[in-house]
């Protein structure tokens, strides 16, 4: 199987920054691209960021300019560094990664989600 392990979560006051890792582990052959997601309490799963293979990445209006994704390839871990946070940041964040397995099967695998907490 694949697994995907956040790490980084916690509580920060406006204004802080905070950097989250996601590691993927298991049957991994390759992955096709890595994103984070998070859900606000009361709200549905919104996209925050995503990093393709060849390293384009892509935001979410709301954090564009204060969050950067990037990842190291060799250690199949994606990264999400913000800066700025403002209380409508908090959420539980959560890794994704489609990856192709080893066995040349593609799969969309989900981490647990890290909670991040802009407190006033």
């Amino acid at each position: 199987q694949v697994q995907l392990v956040e790490s980084g979560g916690g509580l920060v006051q406006p204004g802080g920054s905070l950097r989250l890792s996601c590691a993927a582990s298991g049957s991994i052959f390759s992955i096709n691209a890595m994103g984070w997601y998070r859900q606000a309490p009361g709200k549905q799963r919104d996209l925050v960021a995503t990093i393709t293979g060849a390293g384009s990445t892509n935001y979410a209006d709301s954090v564009k300019g204060r969050f950067t994704i990037s990842k190291n390839n060799a250690k199949n871990t994606v990264y999400l560094q913000m800066n700025s946070l403002k209380p409508e940041d908090t959420a539980v964040y959560y890794c994704n990664a489609n990856v192709v397995t080893t066995y040349l099967r593609a799969l969309e695998a989900w981490g647990q989600g890290t909670p991040v907490t802009v407190s006033s």
